[in-house]
């Protein structure tokens, strides 16, 4: 008994030894932790201060307020860029007192160039000049720099990047036009800064979530990390952790604008903030578009072409094509030659058309395929490379045309000319180039999810407006049908899409877009 009470007071002796030591340990670290704490936000006060002073400064120097739209590839020639400069017209036009800055990552290039690039690609003229700011590392946000949690990455190298356009100029309203949410809280809390966004796709969406529990491969989740539930798994609590900061980051945004329904549903599930957001369709150039007629909107037309059709099936000829058309059908895809454009499923797809119709008359040389885009940086340019092979290994070379950097006319020539307008990325969040192709009054076969799913390919007035699908056989299939067509059921399709885009025209753009910018730009007014 006695020497399991002395037992008993030994274990306490330690156990109380333990807890002191503990807490001697604490104590210390605590405190520790307290001063660091405020001399991080000292240091941060202090930063703040001094980039206000030079705001202040430049204010005084200049005699008027800034807005900074920060676009580190305003020289890529897509249809985020497309926004930037509609964005830019449209305030210069409305706010003549206030100046304007574009941060932009672009190297050999000047200022005027990149303005010029915008006149021949979008035909879109600035009233006056704005103000560039080149960044030299914008290597920073390329994918190719982190092969492995290249989400982190990019996001940890916004912030950086974000740093260096603050530190070069400090605007009053800062506006992230190309889905940098990092940088937002870097404006707002360390330069001040009032702060908008436009949100054209989300970084990361609930969407990408289901794909890794699925565990199915696309673009952005590896072969082998679908094939292993462990590392599917570890991805998935990847993505909630960074969806949670994505989101933390993006509610510093004092006016919030998305591009579509799609768009609107994730960020608001992610972001969290209703109040501030709101749907800004993109500008498309439908005007330019629109001022082309129709064709084949005459009976006779339609008889000839019906006759043609007819005798190329008695006869079995091999010189006639697609029912007697006038010229070689062309299917024209418009997009940057990113990896999520997939297209690699157009040239599969049109692969599996080509081996459809072979015994049709006019067989193959009746198709065409147009691939229209930008190329961004090199990466780009290597991915075109290997779509080049694609079509090589599959035999289609001859049938397919790279048209890249292009100017305005040459795409409006290319859009008016064809009869497919095709585009085969999973959930767009938008889609101008599918909106461009019904205005220039080709048949749009879309990708059945995103933007054009739930915003643009819908029933106008009760009548189609184009064809969704989501396989290489089912565009095949699509694509088969649609030639299929008489000339005067695609003449209606064509009609009602046509009619339809007007809500995505640049005059909805600029009223919804001063709309939403107005609280912001009224206060840098007084």
């Amino acid at each position: 008994m006695a020497e399991h009470e002395h037992h008993h007071q030994h274990f306490s002796l330690c156990f109380c030894d333990v807890m002191r030591l503990l807490w001697s340990l604490v104590v210390p670290c605590f405190y520790l932790s307290l001063v660091l704490t405020l001399v991080l936000l000292l240091l941060l006060l202090g930063v703040r201060m001094w980039l206000q002073s030079r705001c202040k400064t430049r204010r005084a120097r200049v005699g008027g307020p800034a807005v900074a739209f920060f676009h580190p590839y305003c020289n890529a020639g897509g249809g985020g860029e497309r926004v930037l400069w509609c964005s830019l017209r449209t305030l210069m036009n409305r706010y003549p007192n206030i100046s304007f800055v574009v941060y932009t990552g672009d190297q050999g290039v000047t200022g005027d160039q990149i303005l010029e690039g915008a006149r021949q690609r979008f035909n879109i003229r600035l009233p006056r000049p704005i103000t560039f700011i080149f960044l030299r590392h914008r290597s920073l946000v390329e994918a190719s720099s982190y092969p492995h949690f290249t989400l982190l990455g990019q996001s940890g190298g916004s912030m950086f990047l974000g740093w260096e356009a603050l530190t070069a100029f400090v605007p009053d309203l800062y506006v992230d036009s190309m889905g940098y949410a990092f940088t937002l809280p870097i404006f707002r809390y360390l330069g001040g800064c009032k702060v908008a966004s436009y949100v054209h796709y989300p970084t990361v969406s609930t969407d990408m979530l289901s794909v890794i529990r699925e565990r199915n491969p696309r673009f952005n989740n590896a072969d082998f990390i679908s094939r292993n539930p462990v590392l599917s798994a570890v991805k998935v609590v990847y993505y909630c952790c960074f969806a949670l900061l994505y989101g933390l980051a993006g509610s510093c945004s004092d006016v919030i604008m998305v591009n579509s329904t799609w768009t609107m549903g994730h960020i608001l599930s992610l972001w969290r903030s209703p109040s501030r957001t709101s749907i800004v369709y993109p500008p498309c150039d439908v005007r330019a578009f629109l001022e082309v007629p129709l064709e084949e909107d005459e009976e006779d037309k339609e008889e000839e072409e019906e006759g043609w059709e007819e005798l190329g099936r008695e006869l079995g000829s091999e010189e006639e094509g697609g029912g007697g058309d006038r010229k070689c059908h062309s299917i024209v895809s418009v997009g940057q030659f990113r990896p999520e454009k997939d297209h690699r499923l157009q040239i599969r797809a049109f692969h599996k058309l080509l081996d459809r119709k072979k015994e049709a008359p006019g067989g193959r040389e009746s198709l065409r395929l147009v691939l229209i885009g930008g190329c961004r940086n090199q990466e780009d340019e290597e991915r075109v490379l290997m779509l080049r092979g694609l079509c090589q290994e599959l035999e289609v070379a001859d049938r397919v045309d790279f048209k890249l950097n292009v100017p305005f006319d040459e795409l409006k020539r290319e859009l008016v000319d064809a009869t497919i307008g095709l585009h085969t990325m999973w959930n767009e969040h938008f889609g101008i180039g599918v909106v461009e192709c019904m205005a220039a009054g080709t048949i749009v076969l879309a990708h059945k999810s995103g933007g054009p799913k739930l915003d643009i390919v819908v029933p106008y007035e009760g009548g189609q407006t184009g064809f969704l699908a989501d396989s290489e056989d089912s565009y095949a299939a699509a694509m088969e049908t649609i030639l299929a067509l008489s000339p005067s059921a695609r003449l209606e399709i064509r009609n009602n899409a046509r009619r339809s885009v007007e809500r995505f025209s640049d005059q909805e753009f600029e009223a919804c877009f001063l709309a939403a910018m107005e609280s912001l730009m009224g206060k840098l007014e007084r």
